[in-house]
């Protein structure tokens, strides 16, 4: 189960960790996570550039490896890149010093001062290592593309509710959300394109490493 919006109560709780970027003007800060992955994340880029669009990739620090070039033409083409660990980590199921370490080898290969927790799940004690660190981007806007028994109509619909100028939204430029992802991305970039918004890249800085065992 999970939530397309994050509700207020959950991002008042949870003040230091960045879940949007309050804005008076119309942008949107669309983010992947889990690349980069051939094919899949080619055409994100291409998609994005079509419609002159920046977003934030949250890259897998394995994939990176396995595929440079792509992370490489992701930085070319003016995108921000945030360190996603290097094994794709669930911090709840993980030791405090093996996911700390874990996020440092994906630090060797994305240089930025951005993290995303997979799943979102991460340990107090992890979060308050890596606050050191690292700007904790989250998200209000979940849009599900990773999920093959949503109706895209219904998850559009849920999208186009709930998001605000300033909105960070999560999409995965994943094998797993590719179906739904090659329909949703352009209804999004197509439908707020035309209601004036522009889409941003989250801000990032080369990382300085302070996280402690």
């Amino acid at each position: 189960m999970y939530l397309t919006e994050t509700p207020s109560f959950i991002q008042f709780l949870f003040p230091n960790l960045t879940w949007r970027i309050p804005s008076t003007s119309n942008k949107l800060y669309l983010t992947f996570d889990d690349g980069p992955i051939p094919d899949v994340t080619e055409w994100v880029l291409d998609i994005l550039h079509q419609y002159q669009a920046k977003a934030t990739f949250f890259c897998v620090g394995e994939n990176v490896s396995k595929h440079p070039t792509i992370f490489s033409r992701i930085e070319a083409e003016g995108h921000s890149v945030g360190n996603h660990t290097y094994h794709h980590k669930n911090g709840w199921h993980t030791s405090k010093n093996d996911y700390l370490d874990d996020v440092r080898k994906c630090a060797q290969v994305v240089d930025s001062n951005l993290f995303r927790p997979p799943y979102g799940k991460v340990k107090p004690n992890q979060l308050k290592a890596l606050k050191l660190s690292y700007q904790i981007v989250l998200w209000d806007i979940l849009t599900g593309d990773f999920d093959a028994k949503n109706n895209l109509a219904t998850c559009f619909q849920n999208i186009i509710n709930n998001t605000k100028p300033g909105s960070i939204l999560v999409l995965h430029d994943s094998l797993k959300a590719k179906p739904i992802l090659n329909e949703i991305l352009p209804m999004i970039l197509q439908h707020y394109s035309e209601l004036g918004f522009t889409f941003k890249a989250i801000p990032m800085k080369p990382v300085q490493i302070h996280t402690d065992k």
